[in-house]
């Protein structure tokens, strides 16, 4: 911009949306262009107060040229997916209305305007948290808000994100949703649904054992594509496993049946990096801390008789761990005893809940790794997508990032 007094006809609209974690993960694209999946998938979103993406969008005659800064470092907007998306979005744009019903952008003038859109995480990106799928999820939102655009049928917004990042389709919704993978060669009837709202299992906690926050060494998209190409298992998997897989654990979500709903969260992350496995050249996400998370909770839930937390690992090495609020306390118990400290010698989330009992120590019987996680948070089912009020903004008045 030539000046830097604010453009008179800026309008700024802010959101937020959540992560979401998938307990039936989604891997495997029969449509690399419209991200059409080869199964369906389901997932719960965690709430916002821990987790989430803001994204603020300005709209003006004024700017030069779309824009972009992610996490406080400008980006491209000439990505194949952002335009994917923002092609979809600005077709549906409709009349922009002030607070008083009266229009301040017309349909058609929606063309002469460039954005600029600022967006940060509150958690590491691209460490195994879902970071695409928020971004992308809070993008669409965002922009929808500002294009004052209507769903013309659920999900629609849904399959916008979608064609940004496939599973950014499920953080459009709060609680537990499911992507149905659909069958139609355009992508239709890929969309997300809600199978609960957020408020309907409020006994559900969520704890997630942050292991590594770097970057993976492959990255989903690539390792996918690998997989459905070299992977014999994904093919049985998508064919055979996930269908009934998904009618039960719906039934479980539906019933509040934890006991099914996390026997089917951590056989379905086995097969996934069994999938990983499986692939050629293998493609490998947990390392060997990962695989002791799920050692001591596997004998910690045989030493209850009953399970009482069920892992779940995503294209990353972070555990993500469902159980319910009566547990919480002596699960995290459980890992400050077995896994104490940070890497930086902090203490973790849950440090002063008291000692784990001596015959729950012997019962799980392996030795303790100290400083070895960097972090625990403590979250549950949360709400989707949200306005966020004006002075959230990470825009100032000119449309430009307050950080700059």
């Amino acid at each position: 911009m030539a000046s830097s007094a604010a453009p008179s006809d800026l309008i700024q609209v802010t959101c937020s949306a959540p992560v979401n974690i998938a307990v039936v993960k989604y891997w495997g694209k029969r449509d690399e262009e419209l991200i059409l999946p080869v199964n369906s998938s389901l997932s719960a979103t965690l709430h916002q107060d821990q987790l989430m993406t803001i994204t603020s969008v300005a709209a003006s005659k004024h700017f030069d040229k779309d824009r972009m800064w992610l996490n406080q470092k400008e980006e491209s907007v000439d990505t194949v997916r952002l335009q994917n998306c923002f092609r979809e979005l600005r077709k549906r744009a409709s009349d922009k209305k002030n607070e008083k019903g009266e229009v301040i952008v017309k349909k058609e003038e929606w063309s002469q305007y460039k954005v600029h859109i600022c967006s940060e995480n509150n958690f590491p990106t691209a460490a195994g948290l879902a970071s695409s799928a928020s971004g992308f999820a809070c993008l669409v939102y965002a922009l929808a808000q500002l294009y004052g655009i209507q769903e013309q049928y659920p999900g629609e917004l849904s399959s916008i994100a979608r064609v940004g990042s496939g599973s950014a389709c499920r953080s459009l919704a709060g609680g537990f949703v499911k992507w149905e993978a659909g069958v139609k060669a355009d992508g239709s009837d890929s969309l997300a649904v809600q199978v609960a709202d957020e408020k309907h299992w409020p006994e559900m906690a969520i704890l997630i054992l942050v292991v590594s926050s770097h970057r993976k060494p492959i990255g989903s998209t690539d390792a996918m594509e690998r997989s459905v190409q070299t992977s014999d298992l994904l093919k049985h998997r998508a064919a055979v496993v996930v269908p009934e897989r998904m009618k039960r654990m719906e039934e479980a979500i539906h019933k509040k049946d934890f006991q099914s709903f996390a026997i089917e969260t951590m056989k379905d992350s086995n097969q996934f990096h069994a999938v990983c496995l499986d692939t050629y050249p293998p493609v490998f996400y947990l390392n060997d801390l990962s695989k002791q998370i799920v050692n001591v909770l596997t004998r910690y839930n045989n030493a209850k008789g009953h399970i009482r937390a069920a892992y779940t690992y995503d294209a990353g090495p972070n555990a993500c761990l469902y159980t319910l609020k009566e547990y919480v306390p002596e699960l995290l118990q459980v890992i400050n005893h077995f896994f104490p400290g940070t890497k930086t010698g902090a203490s973790l989330v849950g440090s002063d809940v008291g000692q784990l009992p001596a015959d729950l120590v012997a019962k799980i019987g392996v030795e303790p790794q100290p400083n070895v996680l960097e972090r625990i948070i403590h979250t549950e089912p949360g709400p989707g997508p949200q306005v966020q009020p004006h002075a959230k903004s990470l825009l100032n008045d000119n449309g430009m990032p307050k950080f700059l």
